[in-house]
């Protein structure tokens, strides 16, 4: 129920005088008396006590004088000025009440002494009537929210209020009569007042102005030169009469796949011209400062939230709350099938090959998921065609031509009535959706071998009864493909039609299209790809060619762009996204045509590619390359190509022209490279040492030594060190060795730990974790290993950033017989003061003795817990086959925050165990003189401290922060 006012009645002031008109305000505020100028001090506005929920606009900070208007010196306006926001109460008991009276007791001297207006908020920035609840202000005597006049099953929220008060000491006092002035703005989306009039009464000063309230509602008035205030304060002309705001851009529905970014765009007018804007998703109100947002809203990373998995046809599972899941590879698996169903049907059905390392261990993937587009109705009774294309500024690659008649129920029966049809098209000239294409593209010819296909363009169909919402299938339906849209000619004699078969993976030949002329009303000089189709089930379609120009491309990754042959980095995915031609050459435009994914063994990986031997550019590849969520960089193209780095001898890499992402852009990603995929000539030996290698030699590109060419990726680990005592390669686990002062100490199952440290301060510092053994009397003492960090930039928060940094996790050593509490300490680079200590952690450490010596303040040391604790405390804890994969897994979590996210964006405040301050000078100087200017404005409660208290004494501090996840 929103919140109720309590309008004032119209309101005659008749004028002294004669030159003015007698008026009569309709205007629904409360009365309020305008001054008259006397010889007190001060200048206030009275408002009577309200009822409903107020809000009023500023003031404008300087008058304006209207034409003509004139009045003696010494008597001037007071421009008013907002108090800051109070809040000395919470809505237990009775409810919320922000008593003057009471502000006036805790906050001595900070609110003048007749306020002229009020301002009142919820603590989330709502207005009360945003959230439907009943409140009284008034500017003498503060706010009351009470429980029990609010509706049904609603509390007062927690407010906090301000009050408008003068600036400054003014020669003048203002008193007067009753009059009707604009207490709060119209409530948005209704009709604001065309325009405003203020009539005053009394003595006033010659030549004095008065100015209304701004947000372009403004009057004015003037006394004659003799100072009688008795005139009639008009508004200006109305030049822009008050409109009601409405909707001059709409946000239009886009198709995007989970974990995709999307922007979506509105604009309205009216007068005055809205400036604020709410944005709801699924009927919840999106925090504006987590999302940032005005007329524009970007939604990123959207989970598919407790999703169905499926093996083969066989349920295992569902996605997590934040869409996080876990698969379990069957033995002997070859081809690993998986498909994820939305069992709220927005999105379409994905089916996966998702690559794996079949020596073992665990392989991070990320699955996006196309979101359905939106049913339109369709006459059953009539013949219906939808188009197939969603790329901007182009024509559509085809329709679906649907005949009068051809919905059926599934037993056989005609339906004619109103149909909701949703045809989702997957377009390849549109780059971004590769990620979200189903399946490898492949189908099993007449000998079994599995070969590639190159798409057209994906599809997939839902035919709903409009009223029932029961599945529709269909009969024979025409699939009609443009011609003009496939530009090489041996294609235009090899497309078909085919189906995904969810369990397989693999694509079905459903029937081949044969060239027909055009009889379509404005297409009749086209010619069109025809071919015929029934829809039984819910699959996925697609317009493809069977391609037999076929290569392999070596790629290999590292920990380090030093490159040493044994820093090679195992259980990467390599994916390798095909594109079509380059203009000139004859066939399609610019689009990608097929993608594979490979994981890196000991010798890197081999990508199936398309390639050609005639035209070097003909085919083009672009590649990417992930461990655990963490994209790795290629390595640099400009602004000079080095062929040492790139790992491909010249003149070959001249022929594959290798450009980075960042080649011309440099705020573009540096996460991928591109590549022509130039068939290599056998007659040129420079040509026959890789990294391109022909189909029939697969075997020979597996297995090529390191030193033969090939494209690389790499690790950026300049701000990051690890030491261990007992050396371990963390890519090949038969490295670990048997010791008390192991790191790992179960080669069996690895436990990765992560601690988050806050850091305030206007740079980025390096963190160490020190790690000796501390309670085991076979290390106790001991140094297992040493961790350095460098801390992120928390881009929301100034002069903020955190590090996740690991230690070693207590637990039974290798031996299995006694449990280690490790001897932690946390170490920041420079003059940092540790100032905070997560409450949780600091009670569960002391609950568990014996207790780590903390006196001194520029370190944090523990014995480290051996529960596993979660964001709660600030420690992260992961466990894992992988050690890689466990690591990438809590780093992911200690960024974001939280014990069962994921996020490459640092989150400085959420889940942290210590912070600790920089006491940098100059940055001391800044944030003592911030601290002192945000003291006068928002001063601290009774009992809380100030931000910083002295050089060693840091006081207790106060935040509240809130993610938004969607």
């Amino acid at each position: 129920m929103p919140a109720r006012e309590v309008p004032s009645p119209p309101v005659a002031v008749s004028p002294r005088d004669p030159r003015s008109r007698d008026v009569v305000s309709t205007l629904r505020s409360p009365k309020l008396r305008i001054p008259r100028c006397s010889p007190s001090p001060r200048a206030f506005i009275r408002s009577s006590f309200v009822r409903g929920a107020l809000d009023v606009p500023e003031l404008s900070p300087a008058p304006v004088t209207p034409r003509g208007a004139q009045g003696p010196q010494g008597c001037s306006a007071s421009a008013p000025e907002w108090t800051s926001w109070f809040n000395i109460d919470h809505p237990g008991g009775d409810g919320d009440y922000e008593s003057l009276e009471a502000i006036r007791f805790y906050y001595r001297g900070r609110v003048c002494e007749r306020p002229v207006a009020i301002q009142a908020r919820t603590t989330e920035w709502e207005l009360p009537e945003d959230v439907g609840e009943v409140v009284h202000v008034s500017p003498k005597k503060g706010f009351r929210c009470i429980n029990k006049e609010q509706p049904q099953g609603k509390t007062c929220s927690n407010y906090h209020i301000r009050f408008l008060c003068p600036l400054g000491e003014r020669p003048s006092h203002v008193e007067g009569g009753p009059y009707p002035l604009l207490a709060r703005h119209p409530p948005r989306c209704r009709i604001p007042p065309d325009w405003v009039s203020i009539v005053a009464r009394g003595t006033g000063p010659s030549r004095a102005t008065l100015e209304g309230f701004s947000r372009r509602m403004h009057g004015w008035g003037g006394s004659d030169p003799e100072g009688g205030g008795h005139g009639l304060l008009h508004p200006l002309p109305p030049s822009s009469p008050a409109e009601k705001p409405y909707m001059v851009l709409h946000p239009k529905a886009k198709v995007r796949v989970a974990g995709q970014e999307v922007t979506f765009c509105c604009k309205a007018s009216g007068t005055p011209v809205p400036k604020k804007y709410y944005w709801y998703h699924n009927g919840t109100l999106l925090e504006r400062k987590v999302y940032r947002y005005g007329s524009h809203l970007v939604l990123r990373g959207l989970p598919l939230r407790f999703g169905q998995i499926f093996l083969g046809g066989r349920k295992v599972g569902f996605t997590g709350y934040k869409g996080s899941f876990t698969i379990e590879v069957p033995p002997d698996t070859q081809r690993l099938v998986v498909r994820f169903v939305d069992r709220q049907q927005r999105l379409v059905d994905a089916v996966k090959v998702l690559p794996f390392n079949r020596r073992g261990g665990a392989v991070y993937q990320e699955v996006k998921m196309l979101r359905k587009k939106e049913p339109v109705d369709l006459d059953g009774s009539r013949s219906n065609a939808i188009p197939l294309g969603e790329a901007s500024g182009q024509e559509p690659i085809g329709e679906l031509v649907l005949p009068a008649g051809v919905f059926l129920r599934p037993s056989g029966e005609v339906f004619r009535g109103t149909v909701k049809a949703s045809v989702t098209f997957l377009d390849p000239r549109d780059m971004a959706t590769a990620s979200a294409a189903s399946s490898d593209l492949s189908f099993a010819n007449a000998e079994g071998e599995i070969v590639p296909l190159r798409t057209y363009g994906m599809f997939a169909v839902d035919f709903l009864e409009g009223e029932s919402g029961a599945a529709l299938q269909t009969g024979p339906v025409e699939v009609r493909m443009d011609a003009a849209q496939v530009r090489m000619p041996e294609h235009l004699q090899k497309m078909k039609l085919w189906s995904l078969n969810p369990e397989t993976g693999l694509w079905e030949e459903e029937g081949v299209l044969r060239p027909a002329g055009g009889n379509r009303g404005k297409r009749e000089e086209r010619t069109f790809l025809v071919g015929n189709l029934e829809i039984r089930e819910r699959r996925l379609f697609n317009l493809d060619v069977p391609e037999d120009r076929r290569c392999f491309v070596k790629v290999r990754a590292y920990s380090n762009e030093k490159f040493n042959p044994y820093e090679q980095l195992e259980g990467v995915v390599i994916s390798l996204i095909n594109l079509e031609p380059q203009p000139g050459y004859p066939a399609n435009p610019r689009a990608w045509g097929r993608f594979d994914s490979v994981v890196t063994g000991p010798n890197g990986a081999c990508l199936p590619a398309f390639c050609d031997g005639q035209r070097p550019d003909a085919y083009s590849a672009y590649v990417t390359a992930t461990l655990g969520g963490e994209e790795l960089e290629a390595v640099a193209s400009s602004p000079k190509l080095n062929p040492n780095a790139v790992g491909v001898s010249q003149p070959y890499l001249g022929k594959l022209g290798y450009r980075r992402l960042d080649h011309d852009d440099p705020n573009l990603k540096k996460t991928a490279f591109q590549i022509n995929v130039a068939k290599p000539d056998p007659n040129n030996v420079d040509e026959t040492n890789g990294p391109i290698y022909p189909y029939r030699s697969l075997e020979e590109c597996e297995e090529a030594p390191v030193s033969a060419n090939h494209l690389r990726f790499y690790r950026v680990e300049v701000d990051k060190y690890e030491y261990n005592v007992v050396p371990f390669k963390e890519s090949d686990l038969t490295s670990w060795t048997g010791d008390y002062l192991s790191w790992w100490p179960n080669p069996q199952e690895f436990r990765a730990c992560f601690i988050k440290v806050q850091i305030e301060g206007p740079q980025e510092y390096m963190v160490r974790s020190r790690n000796v053994g501390g309670s085991h009397p076979r290390t106790r003492g001991q140094l297992y290993g040493l961790r350095d960090t460098r801390s992120v930039r928390d881009t929301l928060l100034e002069n903020t950033s955190g590090a996740c940094v690991e230690f070693k996790c207590s637990g039974m050593l290798f031996d299995q017989s006694l449990v280690d509490r490790t001897l932690v300490s946390i170490v920041p680079q420079g003059s940092c003061h540790r100032t905070a200590v997560n409450s949780l952690l600091r009670d569960y450490l002391s609950r568990h003795p014996p207790v780590a010596d903390n006196n001194h303040t520029a370190a944090f040391t523990m014995l480290a817990p051996v529960d596993p604790l979660g964001h709660n405390y600030g420690i992260y804890t992961v466990t894992d086959q992988n050690p890689r994969l466990a690591k990438e897994i809590a780093i992911g979590r200690c960024f974001d925050g939280t014990s069962d996210g994921f996020s490459r964006e640092m989150k400085a405040d959420a889940g942290t165990a210590v912070t600790f301050t920089s006491f940098c000078p100059n940055y001391l100087y800044r944030r003592q003189k911030k601290s002192s200017k945000q003291a006068l404005l928002n001063p601290p409660s009774p009992g809380q401290g100030t931000p910083l208290n002295s050089w060693g004494a840091p006081g207790p501090r106060k935040r509240v922060r809130g993610h938004g996840r969607m």
